[in-house]
C-alpha cells in the first residue's frame, strides 16, 4: 500500500519531496538540540558510572562486524547513553573514506551499542563531580578501515 496521497491537482505524483534532509528549520533544531545533549556538561550535571563489559564468546560471529574493546568504565546519564558515550569514542565513517550500509553513521554498528556483544553495569550514581565521558579502558579507533593508503 502506498503513502502517497492527492493534493487536488493533476500533477504526477513521483512520491518524492522538494525538501532536503537537515535544511528545514525543525531538521536544524533537532541537530542543535542533539549536539547540546551529547556534550560534556560542566559538572553540575548528574552522572551515573557504568562498565560496559563483553559478554559473547570470542568466536561469537557478531564479533566479525564490530571489533571487542574490552571492558570499559564510562560516566554516562543513562545505561543506553553509556552505550552511546562509548561508541562515540570509535571512528565515524565520515572521518575516512567509508560508508555506512544502512545509515548515514557507523556509530549505529559499534559493538557498543550490541546488547549481545556487551553487557552495561552500573557501578556508581548520582555523582555531579564527573564529565560525560569514558574513565577507564582504550577504544581503539581502528574499527573502520579506510579504502584510502597512506603514503
Amino acid at each position: 500500500m502506498s503513502n502517497v496521497s492527492r493534493t487536488g491537482s493533476d500533477d504526477i505524483n513521483n512520491a518524492t519531496s522538494r525538501t532536503r534532509f537537515g535544511r528545514s528549520v525543525e531538521s536544524k533544531a533537532q541537530m542543535q538540540d542533539a549536539a547540546v545533549l551529547s556534550a560534556a556538561a560542566d559538572g553540575d550535571e548528574m552522572l551515573n558510572i557504568y562498565r560496559l563489559e563483553p559478554i559473547a564468546a570470542p568466536e561469537d560471529p557478531r564479533w566479525g562486524n564490530a571489533p571487542n574493546q574490552g571492558t570499559v568504565v564510562v560516566a554516562a546519564r543513562t545505561a543506553g547513553d553509556a552505550r552511546i558515550v562509548a561508541a562515540g569514542k570509535e571512528l565515524d565513517f565520515m572521518e575516512v573514506d567509508a560508508a555506512p550500509a544502512e545509515d548515514v553513521t557507523t556509530s549505529n554498528a559499534s559493538a557498543f551499542r550490541d546488547d549481545k556483544l556487551y553487557t552495561v553495569i552500573e557501578i556508581a550514581r548520582g555523582r555531579t563531580d564527573l564529565k560525560r565521558g569514558i574513565l577507564e579502558g582504550e577504544v581503539s579507533v581502528d574499527t573502520i578501515l579506510p579504502t584510502q593508503i597512506d603514503r
